[in-house]
């Protein structure tokens, strides 16, 4: 996807942010090394006041917002094919941690080739997320409603994408649940979540159609990534109206499933403006769900570039949460001014 709005702003996703502000490292006989990251922290405050029927507390709080560390690799084997890997850690910079980084965001190895395609395996951003759901993917912390970077993937994963073909690019990736070592019994069982689609990117627009195979594997008894058993589909696309002003619409929707339900059709609108180091970004989602309420849902966020490696943000996001019943008797709306989720910070990225 064309990212010149979204990258100007430096409101898009860590690889862009990343790729510009990487230092190299070693380069030398074809062989490079980066490193990047980010060190990001700020304030956060409501959201849902309920979790589960109870009532929790959604009040504010110094957090971390994706602080972390990444090593990118890259040996050209030939003119024309070059291997690479990445190594991505997160850690906690808002409070002291012996543990040091808490988390392996990305581990992944590839081989590239401008004739023939990218190949790559292990754990990565969804194919989907990176190809389709991508234009609306602006926010730091909450504020995408269609499918993010763990939607069936994120490890054991196999992806393949083709080079670009007068604008188009075709992908394929393979998430792969095994029940290798577990107990024999009738639970255990293997999946494989295929994910694929096609993008058309030139000049100021970008579409894309995309489906996720939305497996659900039964082993430890949970429901990865929201899967339900069903295809999920989405229709999703950018332009750039002006240098300054790009708008986003998309389409997302899952069948319901008789057994374990989810269905669901979504529709977003979004827009992003720019002017000199400010970025504005605004989004709302109707979401029609199969065995829940409808929501409205939106989200806003402003962006100011410090410098060509800090910003800081302030961001809001609405996901007006149904309805819930507190023991039975009162029905309490959690979807009112209070529940407002916030989120403002500053990011230094390297």
């Amino acid at each position: 996807m064309k990212k010149t709005l979204l990258a100007t702003a430096i409101v898009g996703a860590l690889g862009a942010s990343a790729a510009a502000q990487a230092a190299t490292v070693y380069d030398q006989d074809g062989t490079k090394l980066d490193v990047y990251g980010r060190i990001a922290m700020g304030i956060e405050g409501g959201g849902a006041e309920y979790d589960d029927g109870v009532k929790i507390d959604n009040g504010e709080e110094f957090v971390d917002f994706g602080s972390r560390l990444g090593l990118r690799l890259s040996h050209e084997v030939t003119r024309d094919l070059t291997a690479f890997g990445r190594a991505e850690w997160r850690f906690n910079a808002d409070e002291r941690n012996s543990d040091g980084f808490d988390d392996v965001r990305n581990t992944y190895l590839g081989l590239k080739s401008d004739r023939f395609g990218t190949f790559q395996a292990g754990n990565f951003d969804s194919f989907y997320l990176q190809f389709v759901s991508d234009p609306f993917d602006v926010y730091v912390e909450d504020g995408l409603e269609f499918s993010d970077g763990s939607k069936q993937s994120r490890g054991d994963s196999i992806g393949y994408y083709t080079p670009d073909l007068n604008g188009f690019t075709v992908f394929l990736q393979a998430k792969h649940y095994s029940s290798r070592g577990d107990a024999k019994s009738a639970d255990t069982d293997t999946d494989v979540a295929a994910q694929g689609g096609v993008r058309y990117a030139k000049g100021p627009l970008t579409v894309a159609l995309g489906f996720v195979d939305d497996v659900r594997h039964e082993n430890d008894g949970s429901e990865p990534d929201g899967g339900n058993d069903e295809m999920l589909y989405g229709l999703i696309g950018s332009y750039d109206i002006t240098d300054q002003f790009s708008a986003r619409l998309g389409y997302e929707t899952r069948e319901d499933n008789n057994t374990y339900g989810g269905g669901f059709d979504k529709v977003g609108l979004g827009a992003t403006f720019t002017t000199g180091p400010w970025a504005f970004t605004g989004d709302i989602y109707e979401i029609d769900n199969d065995n829940s309420e409808d929501r409205t849902a939106w989200a806003l966020g402003s962006y100011y570039n410090v410098s060509s490696n800090f910003d800081v943000f302030l961001e809001l996001y609405q996901a007006d949460q149904p309805d819930i019943n507190v023991g039975g008797l009162t029905d309490v709306d959690i979807a009112d001014g209070d529940d407002v989720y916030f989120a403002t910070g500053a990011r230094y990225h390297f």
